[in-house]
């Protein structure tokens, strides 16, 4: 058995829900584009997407489009595109012409730059032109300028094909996906597409967060193309946020496994001036009298946020955590928890991003 702290991934929860994720984009004639950096590239979850068969296997960081293409190469799987879904740094466009069949892009000299490589490798590179509906992260907030850098990528730009545009809501400024905002985009791409003499292939609204659309039958029929992620890995957001409920869908395909290292009785309240924490937070406490806590090896090192594990068994709250250690309350436990036994969490979209990056953090196949 490995040693914790460990995520454990249980192959068959995740193939469920790509599967239903699958069926769900397609019943709505909606291409997917399948996210896996929230594992950070982790090679069997790469592996299961391609036999999965998700058409788009996409990324924010060029190393784990890179490991998907060594493992579809390995795999002799070549029916999948890959996409870089942040926008491209000056100092990798060789290796974006390279690995990734498509690139989202909001800035002209970027794409002159992808041009210019993409010629001289002799490829045509696909590009989607990304528009800030509001969420205030990438894409054009003048829509002007917008429409007129999607005009010379197909006019002027002979090794990039205009696929499509797209945009990003709710993982900076939280702007929900609304019908509203999709019709905005689709109003962008109609303009675009009477200039250009021709329909754009793609209309991408989004990610996870657009999936509510599609399962309330709101989602206007010109969008077509969503970037998912965290549904397919966890589809937690789903039902917490939205209160959709996927019975072929499970959120523990992913689970934090930690290791009890201390268990005491001990006062619920700090003991002396209370001043900053390791980070330089101030924290307040509540009182709870003398409660029974305990204490797991794996920390915010590991997983980030304390806040956001979610424990299995009953009885066990979060207290806090500081770079390597989790204090639990343990008190209302329903059995007697023991130094050396092993405690297990699901997980959020934030800390499964965090312990799959966590070097120290292993992996445990299921």
């Amino acid at each position: 058995m490995m040693n914790c702290p460990k995520v454990v991934l249980d192959t068959q929860k995740l193939r469920k829900n790509i599967r239903c994720i699958k069926g769900i984009c397609h019943s709505e004639n909606v291409s997917l584009a399948g996210v896996v950096k929230g594992a950070n590239g982790i090679e069997k979850v790469n592996e299961i997407f391609i036999e999965e068969g998700v058409e788009i296997i996409s990324s924010s960081r060029i190393s784990h489009i890179r490991k998907v293409r060594q493992i579809g190469k390995a795999m002799g799987k070549t029916n999948f595109e890959t996409m870089l879904i942040r926008i491209p740094m000056k100092t990798e466009i060789d290796e974006v012409v390279s690995f990734c069949d498509i690139s989202l892009n909001s800035e002209i000299e970027i794409l002159r730059e992808l041009n210019r490589e993409a010629e001289k490798v002799g490829l045509v590179h696909k590009v989607i032109i990304m528009f800030d509906l509001g969420d205030l992260r990438e894409g054009f907030f003048e829509v002007k300028e917008g429409i007129s850098c999607a005009l010379e990528v197909e006019h002027s730009l002979k090794n990039l094909e205009l696929l499509g545009i797209g945009t990003n809501l709710g993982c900076y400024g939280a702007i929900k996906v609304t019908e509203d905002k999709m019709l905005d985009l689709i109003a962008i791409a109609e303009e675009i597409e009477e200039k250009i003499g021709r329909k754009l292939k793609f209309l991408s609204g989004g990610g996870t967060t657009a999936l509510p659309l599609l399962l309330d039958g709101t989602m206007p029929d010109r969008i077509n193309l969503l970037r998912i992620g965290e549904a397919m890995l966890l589809t937690r957001d789903l039902k917490e946020d939205w209160g959709h409920i996927l019975k072929d869908c499970s959120q523990d395909a992913f689970t934090l496994h930690m290791e009890v290292i201390e268990i005491k009785n001990k006062a619920t309240y700090p003991i002396g001036e209370i001043a900053l924490d390791g980070f330089g937070q101030k924290h307040t406490y509540e009182d709870r009298g003398m409660r029974k806590r305990a204490l797991l090896a794996g920390g915010k090192v590991d997983y980030g946020l304390p806040e956001m594990l979610i424990p299995v068994e009953k009885g066990v709250a979060i207290v806090g955590a500081s770079s390597d250690h989790t204090i639990i309350d343990v008190e209302d436990m329903e059995r007697e928890l023991k130094i050396g036994d092993v405690l297990e969490f699901q997980l959020t979209y934030a800390t499964l991003v965090y312990s799959t990056g966590s070097a120290d953090v292993g992996l445990e196949i299921v």
